[in-house]
């Protein structure tokens, strides 16, 4: 007879999850409590057996009732743990009270393997009672169970969210207006927050909950680029000094920059691209004229775009009390970001090499790799056919986070995924490769839910849906990566034209109209096809 043992605490963890998964509440706050009726009904049974049972006491020696006989004959006598004995037990005894794990603690009794023999009238009775008891203990917890927001503790987005960009981006849930011939949305998507857009157009092909407020984690680094990149000359050279990284936050992605080493700013922007380095980061918030300046600018560039769900705190995107944004707000930014040459370069870029410590005369280099997967892959994920950016990222607040743009054919969609709730290896690139491909199969066959609006300087400039135009003129060379060069931005009819390719003018009625196609960077062409 093999003795019960108590579970030691780890074993005992799912028990306490579950416990807090679903509280009920304190026993005394609780309302699962039987009916009155039933109360009564037990305590009437409960009579009924000491009434009937008379001599019915505990019998310490033999540790059975005084009553119960022995089935088994009385010569059989106990035996220790391990010694072969009769393959028979009894219930009820000390072996099933529960004991520490290891132990073999065990009653002796002069009539081992026993059964209880109950006579006919209270048997019915126990079985009435237990047949109670029973059902009791399977209302209560649904009783309990039965209260408002028991079942689910998944988080919900808010009842009220913005409307920017159209009404139904600020409705809960997923958005979409499929028309003939459209193929439905993927099943296996798990994200809080994601978004499907059009990059050229500003139409939103799809949405879910799309202004949800989150933690951005570091793809908030595309705001710090897109608002200080443009600051500072990329060949200016900087000394780094100890108060530049002081308040680099704890467990922060590094690229590895060193006190009283020297770093361009053009090491330091693929340091904040491919490595998403907290570390780069501060160093050029230093440059820019400090954390507090970064962070206030970023803030003053989020709203001219129009991204009214992001408040920021830290620049790279460190989890920060109060630091937000949305996956409709990071598509503004990826969106603005990539009218920039350098931006695009940096988000395109695979490998690069980065300063190291420098040995004597010489100063040693190693290479980096940018952290998007659907860049360099990973295992079970292949590079994305036409990626080419943007930025990753992942915190404990704000989970996996992702916003990529690539191109297919004659299309660029960008997509952002925020926080997906699923044990699958990569999810946040699974995901989103997953709405690439439904976005390019539905691009012409679905109805907009909403728009990528533009930035406030550019509302009353005509082209609707088109992203910001920034000082400065787009130009048609290639830049020495292979990706197109627009300085500053484009003259208006978003991010298509701040790229090479096919130009088409048109001019009529005193407008002047350029539709330029989006070729991606040699280097990621290069790359192998998911």
């Amino acid at each position: 007879m093999t003795p019960t043992t108590v579970p030691k605490a780890k074993d005992t963890t799912a028990s306490s999850r579950w416990t807090q998964k679903y509280p009920v509440g304190s026993p005394a706050s609780s309302n699962a409590r039987p009916l009155p009726s039933l109360t009564r009904f037990l305590t009437k049974v409960t009579q009924m057996i000491h009434d009937h049972t008379p001599k019915a006491s505990r019998n310490q020696e033999t540790g059975r009732l005084s009553f119960i006989r022995p089935v088994s004959p009385s010569s059989v006598r106990d035996r220790s743990r391990g010694i072969p004995h009769t393959k028979c037990s009894g219930r009820g005894g000390p072996s099933d009270t529960g004991q520490t794990q290891g132990a073999s603690v065990r009653a002796r009794t002069a009539t081992p393997c026993t059964f209880t023999t109950v006579p006919a009238m209270k048997k019915t009775v126990l079985t009435v009672v237990c047949a109670s008891l029973m059902t009791m203990s399977a209302l209560s917890p649904a009783v309990a169970d039965d209260k408002p927001g028991k079942k689910d503790d998944k988080a919900k987005p808010p009842a009220d969210m913005s409307t920017v960009g159209g009404a139904q981006l600020g409705k809960a849930g997923t958005q979409v207006n499929l028309g003939p011939g459209a193929p439905v949305l993927p099943k296996d998507l798990t994200g809080r927050s994601w978004i499907v857009a059009d990059a050229e157009s500003g139409q939103v092909l799809a949405s879910h909950n799309p202004h949800w407020r989150l933690p951005p984690a570091s793809t908030l680094k595309m705001l710090f680029a897109d608002t200080v990149l443009p600051k500072l000359p990329k060949d200016q050279v900087y000394k780094v000094k100890d108060a530049d990284l002081a308040d680099v936050g704890a467990g922060s992605s590094l690229v590895g920059v060193k006190e009283d080493h020297t770093y361009s700013v053009h090491d330091l922007w693929l340091g904040v691209f491919l490595r998403s380095g907290n570390d780069a980061v501060h160093v050029l918030s230093s440059m820019y004229g400090g954390v507090d300046k970064a962070v206030a600018d970023m803030q003053t560039h989020a709203e001219e775009l129009q991204a009214l769900d992001t408040n920021v705190v830290s620049p790279d995107g460190y989890d920060a009390e109060g630091q937000v944004s949305s996956a409709y707000d990071l598509t503004l930014f990826a969106r603005s970001g990539l009218q920039k040459a350098d931006f695009r370069e940096y988000a395109a870029t695979a490998t690069a090499d980065f300063p190291g410590e420098r040995k004597g005369k010489k100063r040693e280099s190693f290479e980096i790799q940018n952290t998007n997967r659907l860049m360099t892959g990973d295992y079970g994920l292949n590079p994305y056919k036409g990626i080419a950016g943007v930025k990753n990222g992942n915190t404990t607040h704000a989970g996996a986070t992702f916003t990529g743009v690539a191109e297919r054919g004659d299309k660029v969609l960008l997509v952002t995924v925020m926080n997906p709730d699923s044990d699958e290896q990569n999810a946040v690139y699974q995901e989103t490769a997953r709405l690439f491909d439904w976005g390019f199969k539905a691009a012409d066959k679905v109805t907009p839910v909403g728009e990528l609006v533009r930035p406030r300087s550019a509302e009353g400039s005509g082209n609707k849906g088109a992203a910001a135009p920034e000082k400065g003129k787009a130009e048609g060379s290639l830049s020495s990566t292979g990706t197109a060069a627009a300085d500053e931005g484009s003259s208006g009819v978003g991010i298509a034209l701040a790229v090479t390719g096919g130009v088409l003018a048109l001019i009529g009625a005193g407008v002047f109209v350029v539709n330029r196609r989006w070729p991606l960077p040699d280097l990621v062409r290069r790359l192998p096809r998911r």
